[in-house]
């Protein structure tokens, strides 16, 4: 099966995958039907995909008759894609069920389902440690034995080994072997009822550590949308429950930041169609089966929403936001999305260089978000460039635009505003100077315009765990400057000490860095430690700097009339042009920016062609989405360049879908 993805924030991927019976978006929620009791047509809202249990159809010979002669499809009225279940759910429960892995899967294949399930062994939370690992060899040798039973089937291999991190990776990267088509995370709604979602994270962090990226991930039972973001962000792509309908018949209404009883309510809870054709008064008032195929839309409206929501925040670049959002309406998923601080490298290597939105600080969990440590990685291409440092105090965004007129220029030596480490009689020049500011910490005036770090929003009353993150990159700094000159509003607001009033002769910057100066520092925050120097060289005069007349901001930088970057206005990115990518080819080593091809696509590479993942042999690691990449063969010739459309995880995972969006020679 192939899944291609459209869109990434964080480790969330909005995708596409198709089966016989359709094409499924990602995320998704999958409707549980249950074959002999249907009492809602999820038709209605537009369901592309449902689960039901084989296991049940098997047991009841009026149901298995049915299937087998007209297929799942007629038997549940239903045309889009369909998943089954195996029967582990009534294995769970009963302890024992009678029907073989091997025959489970026949009759999955039998009755024309889309996506079949092996029969795995759902392990409890808590379970001894040798109980849930003999569980995880039964669960893989299933597995191994389903690729070698079924034909045509699109398989479902399911990851378990309780709450056990190195149980659940391991059994992740060994079923992963067997290349199935979706791999569910099993065994986790014990977890979800017990509001143990910080233990929840660990399982499926855990797991998803063990998976490949080119194939979906399903949280089996995972069917509140209060949990659907926050399972999102971390890499799950479908979900699937009954609690639309188990919620309905106790009187509660499902929303995205927790549970409504009917009995409390004097309005009805949202817009939907349920919600706004019908009042309080009059559901109290309905039988209870008439009252909860009602409150079940509800439910279901209310899910899908959500799904919908997810998707488009993903989009925009702000799933973060909405999984803040969601985790502050109940202290269980707080605590998961505390959790979730532990496993800051794997959000780092998946979420995007660049996104649509602005990035809004909404609390200290958003210090966690994989903008502020990408910001601190690369802060060490470009600090420290002398033994002085100058840190001021925010402005109005831009910063260069306004910090030096606000603090420098008008500074008064009779009314001493500055504090030191050192001697204050010290030359400070333009290239010391950054800029102090929640939520990025410490900020050089010369990459304020850079993606988020003018495109952010923080509260103007700062909470403690941000004093706490600013005065422990300050404290960073110290050790990297023999002489730092700070403001003290910055000591003021951010509670900082150490530091001793400069009421000796201060030489300050006559000015703020020149755009040549501007440049040369971006290009090192972006592509590495002395790409400026490489791009630009040391001399100004040879540069054409234009500008744009509106905004006045840089749009492209040329040399001897051929451009070698332009700059992209809504990011502050440079973006590489044949001369800038054959410049940094030459001086940068392999791999470095570097995205390798088979040699049967060197020639559509050289044309300006789209790079597919399948003929990419390998990449650099810290490729990430929208990063500027450089082809190559596997002599390190440069072919062409262009925007990474995945990151490099990604990219050697897929072999279908687009890699690298090429751009055509121009000059050379």
């Amino acid at each position: 099966m192939d899944f291609e993805i459209k869109y990434k924030d964080a480790m969330a991927r909005v995708g596409k995958f198709k089966t016989p019976h359709g094409t499924v978006t990602t995320p998704n929620l999958m409707p549980v039907v249950h074959p002999g009791k249907q009492t809602i047509d999820v038709k209605e809202f537009n369901a592309e995909i449902v689960i039901t249990n084989s296991y049940i159809i098997y047991k009841n010979d009026e149901l298995r008759k049915k299937a087998l002669e007209d297929g799942v499809h007629s038997l549940i009225d239903f045309p889009g894609t369909i998943e089954t279940d195996s029967g582990s759910f009534q294995l769970s429960v009963y302890g024992d069920i009678d029907i073989t892995n091997s025959e489970v899967i026949r009759f999955q294949e039998d009755i024309g389902t889309d996506i079949g399930t092996s029969l795995d062994i759902p392990t409890a939370p808590y379970v001894k440690y040798d109980e849930a690992k003999e569980d995880v060899e039964v669960t893989v040798d299933r597995a191994r034995e389903t690729i070698n039973v079924r034909n045509n089937l699109l398989l479902n291999s399911v990851v378990q080994g309780s709450t056990y991190p190195d149980l659940r990776l391991d059994c992740a990267k060994r079923i992963s072997k067997f290349d199935a088509d979706i791999y569910p995370i099993g065994a986790v709604v014990p977890l979800m009822e017990m509001y143990r979602y910080s233990d929840l994270v660990d399982v499926v962090m855990s797991s998803i550590r063990g998976l490949p990226e080119n194939k979906p991930r399903h949280l089996m039972g995972a069917g509140h949308p209060m949990v659907f973001a926050l399972n999102v962000a971390m890499g799950c792509d479908l979900f699937d429950s009954a609690a639309y309908i188990l919620y309905a018949n106790k009187d509660r209404f499902m929303m995205p930041d927790g549970t409504l009883k009917l009995e409390d309510l004097i309005e009805m809870p949202c817009s939907c169609k349920i919600c706004t054709e019908h009042t309080v008064d009059e559901l109290r008032a309905m039988d209870q089966p008439e009252r909860a195929k009602l409150i079940a839309k509800h439910n279901l409206y209310v899910s899908f929403a959500e799904i919908r929501r997810i998707r488009q925040a993903i989009v925009n670049g702000e799933l973060m936001k909405l999984v803040e959002l969601r985790c502050r309406s109940h202290p269980a998923l707080l605590d998961g999305l505390r959790r979730l601080k532990q496993y800051q490298e794997d959000m780092n290597k998946f979420d995007p260089r660049s996104k649509n939105t602005a990035f809004f600080y909404t609390g200290s969990e958003s210090l966690n978000r994989p903008e502020i440590s990408n910001h601190n990685k690369q802060l060490d291409n470009v600090l420290p460039r002398s033994n002085n440092l100058i840190l001021l105090p925010a402005t109005r965004k831009p910063y260069n635009k306004y910090v030096y007129k606000e603090y420098i220029k008008k500074y008064d030596p009779e009314y001493p505003t500055f504090y030191t480490n050192y001697p204050s009689n010290t030359d400070y020049t333009y290239s010391d100077i950054a800029v102090v500011d929640v939520p990025f910490g410490v900020i050089p005036v010369e990459v304020d315009e850079f993606y988020p770090l003018a495109q952010n929003e923080s509260p103007s009353i700062i909470d403690e765990e941000s004093k706490r993150y600013v005065r422990s990159m300050v404290k960073k700094f110290q050790n990297n400057y023999d002489n730092i000159l700070i403001h003290k509003n910055i000591l003021e607001k951010y509670d900082i000490d150490g530091y001793k009033l400069a009421q000796e002769e201060l030489h300050l910057p006559g000015s703020l860095p020149s755009d040549f100066e501007r440049l040369k520092v971006i290009a090192d925050y972006q592509f590495g430690t002395n790409a400026g120097n490489v791009l630009f060289g040391n001399n100004p005069s040879q540069l054409t700097i234009e500008k744009s007349r509106k905004t006045h901001k840089i749009r492209h930088v040329l040399k001897d009339g051929q451009i070698i970057v332009n700059m992209r206005a809504s990011d502050g990115f440079l973006i590489l042009s044949d001369l800038g990518a054959k410049l940094l080819h030459e001086n940068f080593f392999s791999p470095h920016m570097r995205v390798v091809v088979s040699e049967e696509a060197e020639e559509y590479a050289r044309k300006g062609k789209s790079v597919f993942n399948k003929f990419v042999i390998s990449c650099d690691e810290n490729i990430r989405r929208n990063d500027e990449v450089l082809i190559v063969n596997s002599r390190d010739e440069l072919l062409a360049f262009g925007k990474s459309l995945l990151s490099s995880y990604e990219i050697n995972d897929f072999n279908n879908g687009q890699a690298i969006k090429t751009r055509k020679w121009k000059n050379m």
